[in-house]
């Protein structure tokens, strides 16, 4: 039974709505600074044409030729000194230059954009909003202006004189800020996105923990009563049968059987608490389960060679019921996993020492795992088994991990040719 996880489905809504909003702030973004650069070069152009007539000497020739007539007209006392007046009106006229000087060209809160102004020979006219250093290479940077921006030319002088002189303008500093935005927007997105995944799987984390608890422990409450009373009846049986061996033998393995549905009891109902934990060695522990496992082969209808290997002494921090539940579930696993049809089927437990861990090694000779599958292993609700309900692995892992503070994963597969899961245990 492969399923899609409610998590899988969950990451990749998420991932989508990520890139839809990322995506849809960039294109706006981009649209907003077309515009604002539409404003900024409108804005340039009133400026070149401010710096046009401000430096064009026409009108200094008009302003000293007015001046002169003045002083000239002043000088001869049949002239009224109204026309003289007048004429130094006229010559008043400059006002516009100075405005245009101090309130366009020169202010520096008013057109916030770089510009460089050059000559038709590549000198620097003017300059502004650009820091002069020391090594500042001008050329260089109304060269990266012009890949961004055309030049505006503004021209000057009589006909016979005519000048150009080219006006050079970069991005101000709203439209650079405005070219980062998508990616903060996008990183806030992402850091609110995965703080709410993450919150999410929390929440689902805790629900989960609490409903397997609440299954176990209802699970080992109603096998409590029934377990009791066929302790009971296996007891009047046997006292009834002291004589007859063949039903004294069938009861004691009925007793056997129903001292394991005990365990299975115990363990369901140490789940959800605080198990204690004991320096033992895995090796007695191994051996009951191998044991037990090696019974089931018939009913199974395979033939499974069943190996071990206890490579070291240690001892490790472990829980007996809750170990022997975690490595029955994987040695079953293994077996399930073999088919009927393999030759030298066979499922191999080792137990060895890497540093400071304890290192169980389960390998099976099965049908192996497909690479996509291998971060679903061990998720409630992931089974290959057409009537599995997914939680072997799973209640195994959270064994090893949440309560002896280990680790379990797939150490090797492949397909057709068998699977490694791996165990480490603190020392």
């Amino acid at each position: 039974m492969n399923t899609l996880l409610p998590s899988s489905r969950i990451k990749i809504i998420l991932v989508s709505l990520l890139i839809l909003l990322a995506g849809a702030s960039f294109v706006y973004n981009q649209i907003l600074i077309n515009k604002i650069m539409e404003q900024e070069r409108k804005s340039v152009e009133l400026w070149a044409k401010a710096f046009e007539f401000n430096v064009d000497p026409v009108h200094l020739e008009v302003s000293t030729t007015l001046n002169r007539v003045a002083d000239m007209l002043s000088m001869y006392p049949d002239v009224p000194d109204s026309l003289a007046r007048m004429i130094r009106s006229a010559e008043a006229a400059k006002f516009t230059e100075d405005f245009v000087t101090q309130e366009i060209i020169t202010p520096p809160d008013l057109f916030n954009i770089p510009v460089i102004v050059m000559d038709e020979s590549g000198f620097v006219v003017h300059y502004r909003f650009i820091e002069d250093e020391e090594g500042t290479d001008m050329e260089a940077i109304a060269e990266s202006f012009a890949e961004y921006h055309e030049p505006i030319t503004i021209t000057f002088g009589e006909e016979n004189q005519m000048q150009n002189q080219y006006v050079y303008y970069g991005e101000s500093p709203t439209v650079r800020y405005l070219r980062f935005f998508p990616y903060v927007q996008f990183g806030i997105l992402a850091l609110l996105l995965g703080v709410g995944y993450i919150t999410y799987k929390s929440i689902t984390r805790s629900e989960q923990s609490n409903l397997w608890v609440g299954m176990t422990k209802e699970a080992a409450h109603q096998l409590g009563t029934p377990l009791s009373s066929i302790y009971g009846w296996l007891q009047l049986l046997k006292d009834k049968n002291q004589d007859d061996e063949e039903n004294l033998s069938i009861a004691y393995e009925i007793e056997n059987d129903v001292t394991r549905l005990k365990g299975i009891a115990e363990r369901f109902n140490k789940i959800g608490s605080q198990p204690e934990l004991k320096m033992v060695h895995p090796e007695p522990i191994i051996d009951e389960v191998i044991s037990y496992m090696k019974r089931r082969l018939p009913s199974l209808g395979k033939s499974i060679d069943v190996r071990k290997n206890i490579k070291t002494d240690m001892k490790a921090q472990i829980n007996p019921e809750l170990f022997q539940w975690a490595v029955e579930n994987l040695i079953k696993n293994s077996m399930d996993a073999i088919k009927e049809t393999v030759a030298d089927a066979y499922v191999a437990i080792t137990v060895d020492k890497e540093g400071n861990q304890m290192v169980i090694d389960v390998e099976d000779s099965g049908s192996g795992i497909d690479r996509k599958y291998l971060k679903e292993v061990f998720k409630p609700g992931y089974s290959t088994k057409k009537r599995g309900w997914g939680l072997g692995l799973s209640l195994t892992k959270r064994i090893i991990e949440e309560y002896h503070k280990g680790k379990i994963f797939v150490y090797s597969t492949e397909l057709n040719k068998g699977t490694v899961i791996r165990i480490t245990l603190p020392i």
